[in-house]
């Protein structure tokens, strides 16, 4: 799974260690929500391949340098539905489905690519949507820098009821303030794992 979810950060030199980074802050923020441990292992299988999708996605897409236009916002979000058909006939990935079709749903209804709302979105996509905003917020890409954690945090915060959970946003909250001020054991594990590389602490 880490070398497929390599290959899939692959495909845009922007992407390194996107996959890792975002399964290893969902897990943290999954654990700090209480998830079973069944829950926690679909989200370390479905983070590591929630963006397997843009493997079908024209690299000039991927990486142009200026915003998107409308036409190439529809083929980027394309993606989660490219990822769920290159996986359905793999029954072993079977229960990931919901996390790589919906990890880019929004609380309000507006996001893609079925528009679900509030609980409608399977708790596992809500909880990666949250660690995948913040991961890309805090890493450059071809046409900004990447934010300082403490702005990306402001931002996931200013989500919360739109974009976001509230309820997951105050746990993805809480759970950098816990990393701020003494590291749990469960960041503490994940940061021991050289490819899973978690976000400076805010």
């Amino acid at each position: 799974l880490t070398a497929l979810a390599r290959a899939i950060d692959a495909k845009s030199p922007w992407t390194a260690g996107h996959s890792e980074r975002v399964t290893a802050l969902a897990h943290a923020l999954g654990t700090e929500l209480a998830l079973s441990e069944e829950d926690l292992d679909r989200i370390h299988r479905g983070g590591l391949l929630h963006d397997i999708g843009k493997i079908g996605i024209p690299a000039e897409v991927l990486d142009k340098p200026d915003k998107l236009t409308v036409n190439e916002r529809r083929i980027m979000e394309t993606h989660p539905v490219i990822g769920v058909r290159i996986l359905a006939p793999i029954a072993a990935y079977a229960d990931v489905l919901s996390l790589v079709r919906h990890h880019h749903e929004r609380w309000d209804g507006l996001g893609y690519p079925d528009r679900l709302a509030g609980e409608a979105i399977p708790i596992l996509a809500r909880v990666l949507a949250v660690a995948d905003v913040y991961d890309a917020l805090t890493s450059p890409r071809p046409y900004r820098p990447g934010l300082e954690p403490e702005k990306a945090l402001a931002e996931i915060r200013a989500g919360a009821g739109t974009a976001f959970d509230p309820r997951i946003v105050a746990a993805f909250i809480r759970l950098l303030a816990t990393q701020g001020r003494a590291e749990s054991p469960v960041l503490a594990a994940l940061r021991s794992r050289p490819s899973l590389v978690l976000p400076a602490a805010t």
